[in-house]
């Protein structure tokens, strides 16, 4: 009897869900809905386990960092009309962030699709500009090939997210004939393309001439596995490595070469080295992840583009060579070509100002209290040895995101996570619901504002009832603190961002969790050791003082005038 047969007569829906099985989905996340309760039925009978989220953003942000963390698709499920629309930014997210995630959304009858009804809307193309492929299932003999095909392009290198709309006539359909027997399908990913001998040759003419030669490491690196062959070019070549906000951890930041991160809206230190440099050379980097007009304006540096894709034209990122292939394949092949040359001239200076100015940035306020609340970069300091110790952490968006991108520290590759192409407010508690599925066995960090805390809170639940206990470290200011920010340097004065807060230790006594105050950096060093043994997931109150961020724009436009460029 074919496998979709196992537990009643074959559906749509019962063969959607051998599907999943054969592609090795083990976890769903979504919430149920009318329309989709076939499908969840046949979950009911399969391998696969349905986790109920407490809302939609939350199941596809957790299958996003899913995703992201283990290449792997993570799969979010929703209803129609507020479901899929609930659901969308979690998805959006992930193509924007390169995560493979499958999102499935129910759907009124076909037959009533051509007029107005109850909850209906078209999500097939709500979806299509927020993923790499949306379709309507109409026939249910056409699941296999659709749901192989979703999973193939959602990990296919860009990854990203891929929707399927399952209409609820089409779920409980009777399929018969071939469509019955679900074939497993070969995991081999298709080999990337060999770089030609010519390819090779220009670029290692590129990297010969140059005299201030910089590496722009993106997330590519990371997904491409080829962070040691990174490693290793740098060394061997004596090229300085900068890394976007989702390469973090590609260069250890204690190594001479590591210029640490790019990407903050203000002109910081590191970008010093792309004004100096004669020759980028972009490995693994897209240009979602830190647009080329910012660092480049103009085109005025030529660019050596190595990458599993090609570049998309951009009159700021003048492409000199392109070597498109595996990237540690690639890096490997390049710099044997290279041979020996002169290390960049200007490296040592260049590590130096970041030293100063960033390792060394704020010493004195980075180890006080005042009335106001913890200097940031003090709250950062106690995580960089869980870092170390394998500890994952995923950072929400809004002022702390600055801090954690510019100060946050790690060698270790997909250790902080950052939502940075969409930006999405709400990912960090349900990212680490996700990093904690992953990595069952080290702490996972969610580091939010109390903006972004109370908007994805409600996981918590979610988390208690999976038995994946997470830390939450909430920056408390009582605003959205990265609008007060951009209002007071454009503005001068700041409105309509401030809100009060519930009580922490009481909401975190209803979800179960554990609290904790932590005013300074060392009682936050302490809540971290115990909160990394308990069997229940910790909220820890971190009072912040954000007098810091404008300090910070300060010494940064100082910086600029001196040098004489504009912010």
């Amino acid at each position: 009897m074919p496998e979709c047969e196992r537990h009643g007569r074959p559906t749509a829906a019962r063969l959607l869900a051998r599907c999943l099985e054969v592609e090795g989905v083990t976890h769903v996340f979504g919430v149920p809905g009318e329309e989709n309760i076939d499908l969840l039925d046949a979950l009911a009978d399969s391998s696969i386990r349905f986790v109920p989220t407490r809302h939609e953003s939350g199941a596809a942000f957790i299958a996003n960092v899913l995703g992201r963390l283990t290449g792997r698709a993570g799969v979010c499920l929703a209803t129609l009309g507020p479901g899929a629309t609930n659901m969308l930014t979690g998805v959006a997210d992930a193509t924007q962030d390169f995560a493979p995630v499958v999102a499935i959304t129910g759907q009124t009858a076909l037959a009533h699709m051509h007029k107005e009804s109850h909850q209906t809307i078209d999500s097939r193309t709500l979806y299509e500009p927020v993923t790499k492929w949306s379709v309507r299932v109409l026939r249910g003999e056409t699941v296999p090939e659709i749901v192989g095909k979703a999973f193939r392009l959602a990990e296919a290198e860009k990854p990203g997210a891929v929707h399927i709309e399952l209409p609820e006539d089409v779920a409980e359909s009777p399929v018969y004939g071939d469509a019955l027997w679900v074939r497993a399908p070969s995991r081999e990913a298709a080999a990337p393309p060999e770089p030609s001998d010519a390819a090779v040759r220009a670029a290692a003419a590129c990297i010969r001439d140059a005299r201030r030669p910089v590496i722009l490491a993106g997330h590519g690196v990371v997904r491409a596995g080829a962070v040691e062959a990174l490693r290793r070019f740098a060394r061997e070549l004596g090229i300085p490595v900068l890394n976007t906000f989702m390469a973090k951890g590609v260069m250890p930041p204690e190594d001479p070469l590591s210029l640490l991160t790019v990407g903050l809206q203000s002109r910081d230190y590191p970008m010093v080295a792309l004004e100096e440099a004669d020759l980028v050379i972009a490995v693994g980097y897209d240009a979602i992840e830190y647009a080329p007009e910012r660092w480049n304006p103009g085109g005025r540096v030529p660019v050596v583009h190595i990458s599993r894709t090609p570049p998309d034209p951009e009159v700021h990122y003048p492409v000199c060579a392109e070597v498109i292939g595996g990237l540690a394949a690639a890096l490997e092949r390049l710099r044997a070509t290279v041979g020996r040359r002169v290390p960049c001239e200007a490296a040592a200076g260049w590590r130096a100002l970041v030293e100063a100015r960033i390792l060394g940035w704020g010493a004195g306020a980075a180890t006080a209290r005042d009335r106001a609340g913890l200097d940031p970069r003090a709250a950062l300091r106690p995580l960089e040895p869980w870092l170390a110790r394998g500890a994952t952490v995923v950072s929400d968006v809004g002022a702390h995101k600055v801090w954690v991108a510019r100060h946050l520290q790690t060698g270790r590759p997909n250790s902080v996570l950052i939502s940075n192409g969409f930006a999405a407010m709400g990912i960090a508690v349900p990212g680490a619901v996700a990093a904690k599925l992953v990595r069952p066995d080290r702490p996972a960090i969610a580091l939010a504002g109390d903006g972004g805390f109370l908007m994805t809170c409600a996981e918590l639940e979610t988390a208690h009832r999976l038995g994946t206990p997470i830390i939450i470290i909430v920056w408390v200011d009582g605003g959205y603190g990265l609008i007060s920010w951009k209002q007071e340097l454009k503005f001068g004065r700041v409105f309509g961002t401030s809100f009060t807060n519930p009580d922490l230790s009481r909401l975190a006594e209803a979800f179960s969790a554990h609290y904790a105050y932590a005013p300074t950096a060392e009682a936050l060093a302490s809540v971290l050791e115990t909160a990394a043994q308990a069997d229940r997931s910790t909220i820890i109150e971190v009072p912040i003082d954000y007098t810091a961020n404008l300090r910070l724009s300060e010494e940064l436009e100082s910086a600029a005038a001196a040098a004489g460029t504009r912010r």
